[in-house]
């Protein structure tokens, strides 16, 4: 049985533990909400890359990008990733729990205020990368 959750973490350490889950996505946490420059699918291609994003410095990211990513995984996998330095677990969507400072500072270029929770935060990123948004079904 697989389960999704949502983490703080950098590109490389997410790139890292991707082959663990059974599907993920991403956005750059400091991406500017007008700008999709930096949608990201588990391979750093396919549909969740903007294919109009000049290629160059500043649009790609490097290992050391904060991300928001959106895991879905086995127990196992979740566990992993709870342990890992790099990844900081973000609160249940649903339980109405703020996100942490770094959490906040992170995602503040996407308008994510102190007291967000991860709702909150999924909806503000899910404005560029719809596969971001909580959903359940």
């Amino acid at each position: 049985m697989t389960g999704k959750r949502y983490y703080i973490t950098t590109l490389g350490a997410w790139r890292a533990h991707a082959p663990q889950a059974a599907s993920n996505a991403a956005e750059k946490a400091d991406a500017p909400k007008s700008s999709p420059a930096a949608s990201t699918s588990a391979s750093g291609e396919g549909n969740c890359s903007p294919s109009h994003a000049p290629d160059g410095p500043l649009n790609t990211p490097d290992d050391a990008t904060l991300i928001l990513a959106l895991v879905e995984a086995d127990e196992g996998a979740h566990l992993a990733l709870e342990d890992a330095p790099a990844f900081e677990a973000l609160p249940h969507p649903l339980a109405q729990k703020p996100i942490s400072e770094a959490a906040q500072s992170a995602l503040a270029a996407h308008g994510i205020a102190l007291g967000a929770t991860t709702f909150d935060a999924a909806e503000a990123v899910a404005r560029i990368h719809p596969l971001l948004r909580h959903r359940v079904f």
